[in-house]
């Protein structure tokens, strides 16, 4: 029998497994399609705070936040990086007061620090002057993070496994039987088979279905805890040259990042509706498309035509429903629901979280199932993520640059970027760029992919390009093709 079953493999059931199984638990998570394959792929890609819950007054979750922002900056700088903001004031909407008093709070109420703090910033100088329009002459600058979340989701696996855990990607809970001394699990496998899993103890991690496998388990009574709220994202060609980010108030009390993205494009987002429909089906809507749009047009000096799109991305955030009026509004932070009366088997549902604080989310979930489980005590605030054991990531990225010299810069960056101190696990034995096996276009090589095929739980092409990568957008629309034949033909033939 396992100690412990975490439903979904998103970050927060990557995060639990990670940390259960580091703490001496005998763990399976099954996630019934790729890791991070939904919400933990879909988010604006920011370790941050959360500036603007400090207007719904949700201190807690700001301070926990900033701290965490510390702590995942030391344990993955590969992919984890410091980033600066640029808030403009609309003389419009907040008065400049407002949001000098929410930065003040801002860069206090996280404790101890290591990026710079917020200050003013004249906006009718360079480089904001060519960006923006002349009606905006004043702003402020602050810091926060960039994280690559889907890899992130991935990164926690590994750990996990490496730490003993079981992860099955593609398996889906498709049964949940509580017995006198645990629960009974219907996994259904990648070929139909179905296998039994008996384990203690439950996580309910499941992110936007958290309601449907609390169903499955403790029947159709169940309360409905969740509140689905779709935030989507479109990608353009490059806007402006810079490495700093822009956030810009709405008049629907929103806000929207500009951000530079993938070198050569700028990501803008996020939206956020209500979502009632099937969570697998999510996708950008002709509104959305417009809403951001022209949300960054009401900043720039230049437009975004339609045509401009170049991709875009949608994700249902599973928040917990605490009946605020507007979707934007409603709790970002997150909510357990602990079902383990008499005694009996627990299981705990998960609603809610941030990547931002998966690390202290686990934490807190295991204290609700340490009197149910024995467990060592908490360990990762300084453990670092795989490929995250380097003190500084331009001194590893010129070393190794040092040692393979071979490899193009932009490459050699990628790959330290991705993988880190791992970076040697992926090049294996190569010595030139003719020893990287197939070329699959842009600057993927089969020496990648089988790399991420062993060690990263890919199995397809989509896996590859958009959440191990974003190579999606740099390379061949044939790419894919040949990608998913290569992985078919692995399957026949591993060796």
């Amino acid at each position: 029998m396992r100690d412990l079953l975490v439903i979904g493999g998103g970050i927060n059931g990557a995060g639990i497994a990670r940390d259960a199984a580091g703490r001496g638990l005998k763990v399976t998570l099954c996630e019934k399609d790729d890791l991070a394959a939904h919400t933990s792929s879909a988010s604006t890609k920011l370790v941050h705070g959360g500036l603007r819950y400090l207007e719904t007054y949700e201190f807690r979750l700001v301070a926990e936040a900033l701290r965490e922002r510390e702590v995942l900056l030391k344990a993955a700088p590969h992919i984890v990086w410091p980033l600066r903001f640029v808030l403009p004031h609309d003389k419009n909407l907040r008065p400049r007061w407002m949001l000098r008093l929410g930065l003040f709070l801002y860069d206090r109420i996280g404790g101890r620090r290591t990026l710079p703090g917020s200050r003013s910033v004249s906006l009718r100088k360079a480089p904001h002057r060519a960006i923006l329009k002349d009606r905006l002459t004043h702003g402020f600058e602050y810091s926060d993070c960039w994280v690559e979340d889907s890899r992130m989701a991935v990164l926690a696996a590994m750990d996990a496994r490496e730490l003993g855990a079981e992860i099955l990607t593609r398996t889906e809970c498709v049964g949940l039987e509580r017995t006198a001394d645990g629960w009974i699990a219907a996994l259904r496998e990648p070929d139909g088979q179905e296998r039994v899993v008996e384990a203690r103890a439950v996580v309910n991690a499941a992110g936007p279905w958290v309601d449907g496998i609390a169903g499955l388990a403790l029947g159709r009574g169940t309360p409905a805890r969740l509140r689905l709220v779709k935030g989507s994202h479109i990608i353009v060609p490059r806007l402006y040259k810079g490495a700093h980010a822009y956030i810009f108030q709405q008049e629907d009390g929103r806000i929207v990042f500009a951000i530079p993205y993938e070198h050569d494009y700028t990501l803008i987002g996020t939206t956020d509706e209500a979502f009632d429909d099937d969570p697998g089906t999510v996708a950008i809507s002709k509104e959305e498309r417009a809403y951001l749009r022209e949300a960054v047009g009401g900043y720039f000096r230049t437009s975004i035509a339609e045509e401009d799109i170049v991709s875009t991305y949608s994700g249902v955030r599973p928040l917990y429903d605490d009946h605020a009026d507007s979707d934007s509004t409603v709790t970002r932070d997150y909510v357990f629901e602990l079902d383990a009366e008499e005694d009996a088997a627990p299981i705990l549902s998960i609603y809610g979280g941030k990547i931002t604080t998966f690390r202290k989310l686990a934490e807190h979930a295991l204290e609700k199932l340490s009197g149910h489980l024995p467990m060592r005590d908490a360990w990762t605030k300084d453990a670092p993520l795989p490929g995250g054991d380097m003190a500084d990531f331009e001194e590893f990225l010129k070393r190794t640059g040092e040692r393979h010299s071979w490899l193009p810069p932009k490459l050699l960056r990628r790959l330290v970027r991705a993988y880190g101190t791992r970076i040697d696990r992926v090049i294996g034995t190569a010595d030139g760029m003719d020893r990287m096996g197939e070329h699959f276009g842009g600057d993927l090589y089969e020496a990648e992919l089988r790399y991420l095929a062993s060690e990263e739980f890919a199995r397809t092409a989509e896996d590859v390009l958009w959440r191990r990568s974003k190579l999606g957008l740099h390379v061949p629309d044939a790419a894919a093709s040949r990608i998913d034949a290569w992985f078919a033909a692995q399957a026949q033939d591993p060796r």
